[in-house]
Parts: C-alpha cells; sequence; structure tokens
C-alpha cells in the first residue's frame, strides 16, 4: 500500500482564491496548540502576535519598515516562479545590492547631490541584477541547478560583505565596530512622515507591485511567462526561448532584491554594516506563495508576514518567548499555504500494490 497524488480533473477556483485564508486560519490554530505546549494562554499568545502590534503607532511603522524589503523581494520572485524558475538566492543578492549603492557614498563620503540618491538605487539593483545573472547564465548555458547555485552564492554574499565592512570599507571613526561611514544627508531615502523610520522605500514597493502587475497581466512579455511556467513544450512551440526566460526572470528578481537591499542600507540604517543580512530573502518566499505570485497581493502578503515579525518581537517581551517561536510562525504559514495549494490541485490516493502473476 502506498500514497499517492492524482491530479484532479478540474480545481475548484473558490477554494484557489480562498487557499491564503485557510493558511492563515490553520496557522492560528497551529500557532494556538504550540503557546499551549510552552504552558502561555493561546488567546493571549495570538493576541500580542497579530492584534497588539495593529493598536500602537509605532508597531504599525515598523509593520511598514519591515514590509517594504520583503514586498520589494517577493514580487522579483514572482517573476522568476512564475516562469518556472527557482530563485532561493534572493538574500545574496539583496546583500549585493545593498553593497553596490552603498559604494558611491562610502568612496566618495563628501559629495553631496540631488542625483546621489538614483544613482544609488540605480547601482543597487544592477548589483543585484549582476549577481542574479550568474546562476542565470549557469542554468541556460550548462544545466546546472538554479536552486542549488542561488542557495550557495547566499553564502558568499554574506562572507564578502562582512569582509568589506570589517576591512577596506570600515569606519576610521567607527572605535573598531564593523561598518562603513555614516551617509550623509543626499545619500538617505526620505522619511514618511517628520518622525519615525518608515521611508520612501515603501513607496517604491507599491510602485513595482503595479508595474509587475501590469507586465504579468497586461503584456505580451507577462503571457510569455505564464505560457514556459506553466507548459515549457508548448512555450517552445509558440517559439519562446526558455534560456531567454531564465536570465530575464532572474535579472529581474535580482534588481527588485538589489533595490531592496540599497533601500534597507538608505532608509533604515544609514550605512552599510554586518547587520544586513535579516533573511528577508528567505521569508520573501513565504510573501509570494501568500500572495499567489500576483504582485498586488503580495503587498497585503508582505504586511502579513511583516506583522509576524513585530508580533514575535513583543510576544518575545510579553509572554517571554524565543525568537525562534517567530520563525516557527513564518514557517508553519508556508506549510500551510503549500499544503493547501497542493490539495486543492491534488487529491491524496491509497494504491495497493500489484500481486505478482495476477
Amino acid at each position: 500500500m502506498r500514497i499517492e497524488l492524482q491530479k484532479r480533473a478540474g480545481a475548484s477556483n473558490t477554494f484557489a482564491l480562498l487557499s491564503p485564508l485557510i493558511a492563515l486560519a490553520l496557522m492560528m490554530i497551529a500557532g494556538a496548540l504550540m503557546f499551549i505546549i510552552l504552558g502561555k494562554n493561546p488567546l493571549t499568545g495570538l493576541y500580542v502576535y497579530f492584534i497588539e502590534p495593529l493598536t500602537d503607532p509605532w508597531s504599525r511603522e515598523q509593520i511598514l519598515v519591515k514590509a517594504t524589503p520583503l514586498t520589494l523581494i517577493a514580487i522579483g520572485l514572482a517573476v522568476c516562479f512564475r516562469s518556472g524558475n527557482w530563485n532561493i538566492g534572493a538574500e545574496g543578492q539583496y546583500l549585493i545590492g545593498g553593497l553596490f549603492g552603498a559604494a558611491l557614498p562610502v568612496l566618495f563620503h563628501q559629495w553631496e547631490s540631488p542625483i546621489l540618491l538614483p544613482l544609488m538605487l540605480l547601482m543597487g539593483m544592477a548589483g543585484g541584477a549582476l549577481y542574479g545573472f550568474i546562476p542565470a547564465i549557469l542554468k541556460s548555458r550548462f544545466g546546472t541547478n538554479e536552486i542549488l547555485t542561488s542557495l550557495m552564492l547566499v553564502y558568499v554574499a554574506q562572507q564578502f560583505v562582512d569582509w568589506v565592512v570589517r576591512g577596506p570599507w570600515r569606519d576610521p571613526m567607527g572605535m573598531g565596530f564593523p561598518g562603513t561611514r555614516s551617509f550623509n544627508e543626499s545619500g538617505a531615502l526620505p522619511k514618511l512622515f517628520e518622525f519615525g523610520d518608515a521611508h520612501y522605500g515603501a513607496v517604491l514597493a507599491v510602485i513595482a507591485a503595479i508595474v509587475l502587475w501590469f507586465l504579468l497581466s497586461k503584456t505580451l512579455k507577462g503571457f510569455e511567462i505564464a505560457v514556459l511556467g506553466q507548459n515549457p513544450r508548448a512555450g517552445r512551440f509558440a517559439g519562446f526561448s526558455a534560456k531567454k526566460m531564465t536570465i530575464f526572470a532572474f535579472l529581474v528578481s535580482g534588481a527588485l532584491a538589489g533595490l531592496a537591499g540599497i533601500g534597507e542600507v538608505s532608509g533604515s540604517v544609514g550605512k552599510l554594516d554586518d547587520k544586513l543580512s535579516l533573511g528577508y530573502g528567505f521569508a520573501a518566499i513565504i510573501v509570494a506563495f501568500l500572495g499567489r505570485l500576483n504582485p498586488l497581493g503580495i503587498v497585503a502578503a508582505g504586511l502579513i508576514l511583516a506583522l509576524s515579525y513585530i508580533g514575535g518581537e513583543a510576544a518575545q517581551i510579553s509572554l517571554g518567548v524565543s525568537d525562534r517561536a517567530t520563525r516557527v510562525f513564518q514557517g508553519l504559514l508556508l506549510f500551510f499555504v503549500l499544503a493547501c495549494d497542493t490539495l486543492i490541485h491534488y487529491r491524496i490516493t491509497l494504491v495497493k500494490p500489484a500481486i505478482a502473476g495476477s
């Protein structure tokens, strides 16, 4: 007796639309059970995680700050995933984007000009795109597995950025701590509000969502992405090149991850340091699937996952739980999203082994 997944003749469109909500509800139930196991009141735990941050102005702003890089990276990942390319290394592209974008205000720290910030953003996007180009060209030219190459390049980027901020770019006035000089005013993303941490990177994320939604749903390139992602053989008959699509998808994904990187460096931190790698590139995978690989849905999904970050910090203070509980919630969310999608399109069947000689 073995278990098999058999494709359903017709998947329910209603359940497909409700899948993220079902996954959220299941995550809440599993989270409540986790709090019970930890000896905490489940209702209090869920309130602290998902309701309390929404009642505090500072927490709401921090949700926006966290959601900005998650959303930008996830929008780029959606292009890759919809085209059938698995970019698991967005964290590395995010880091290299931050590194490239920081080059101008670090190397020319006395230069103040209105064009400095736009150049930083463009260099950040270029850095992320170039780093994304590596696994793309390896796959298209040599047939290497992009999951492995893109993931391994994350660790290369982490070590390289760590070396840069501890070595050649370390602030000579920083008392030996790893990190570059603080950027001047021309190199800082403007704040959305007079007091607070939210910056105009959030606006860039919304603009990117609208542009990519239009590209994916209203253009020939979007149709090409969908065809090659769903049926590569049909795409070849239509004259579409899977190799060119791999490069295009990774360039777009890397550019948006790089934009998220320099946005975090310029808007939130004000310099490049060794704490840039916060796992946004991996968490954005959850955001992409929770948003149904739709750029507009990803905006809402980014806010939901950012809420789990801020709620997790609040739970550490109020309930005394470990920061690992936050990761458990995020892992549960990804698990239930993928499980719901699988069960919508496939049914579980038990298959009896054939009897020899029958």
